[in-house]
C-alpha cells in the first residue's frame, strides 16, 4: 500500500464556470486557472502522483503549454490514471475535503462522488468527499478562493 497527499487552491473570479470534482456548479464565480481549475480533481491528481512517486500535476501538465488551456481536469485525471495502471497501481480509496465559504457543496456531494468514481473506475464506496468552510479566516474564508485536500491509498505497483 502507498499513500499520497494532494492540495490545491484557486481564486474565485467572475466570468468562469465553477468546476469541482468534474461537475459544473451553479455559482456567480468560477475558479481562475489555466485548465478548468478544478481544485478537487487537481488535489486528487497530486495525491495519486505522490503515492506513486511520479511527480506532480504542474510538472506533467505545465500551465505554459497551450494544449492544456481550458482542458477538463477529468481528462488529466484519466491520463494520470492510465499511467498508474500501466505501472501496476490501483486506487484502493480516496478521501478529500473541499474548503469553500460558498457555494454550499452538500447538495452536490453525491454527484461529485459518482463523477469521480466513474472517472477512476472504482466503486462509490471507495470515494469520500467532504466540504467545510474556514469560518471567515483567510482567502477561502472570505470567499476569495476555494481549496481542496486529498489523500489517496494505492495498492500494487513496485510496492
Amino acid at each position: 500500500m502507498r499513500v499520497g497527499f494532494g492540495y490545491d487552491i484557486h481564486a474565485l473570479v467572475p466570468g468562469r464556470p465553477l468546476v469541482i470534482g468534474g461537475i459544473t456548479l451553479p455559482f456567480e464565480y468560477g475558479l481562475d486557472g489555466h485548465s478548468d481549475a478544478d481544485v478537487l480533481t487537481h488535489a486528487l491528481i497530486d495525491a495519486m502522483l505522490g503515492a506513486a512517486a511520479m511527480g506532480d500535476i504542474g510538472t506533467l501538465f505545465p500551465d505554459t503549454e497551450e494544449r492544456y488551456r481550458g482542458i477538463s481536469s477529468l481528462r488529466l485525471l484519466k491520463t494520470v490514471l492510465n499511467t498508474m495502471n500501466k505501472a501496476g497501481y490501483q486506487i484502493h480509496n480516496i478521501d478529500a475535503t473541499i474548503i469553500a465559504q460558498a457555494p454550499k457543496l452538500g447538495p452536490h456531494r453525491d454527484r461529485i462522488i459518482r463523477t469521480l468514481a466513474d472517472a477512476m473506475g472504482i466503486p462509490v464506496n471507495r470515494v469520500s468527499v467532504k466540504a467545510t468552510t474556514h469560518e471567515g479566516f483567510d482567502a477561502t474564508g472570505r470567499g476569495e478562493a476555494i481549496a481542496a485536500y486529498a489523500v489517496v491509498c494505492l495498492s500494487g505497483g513496485d510496492g
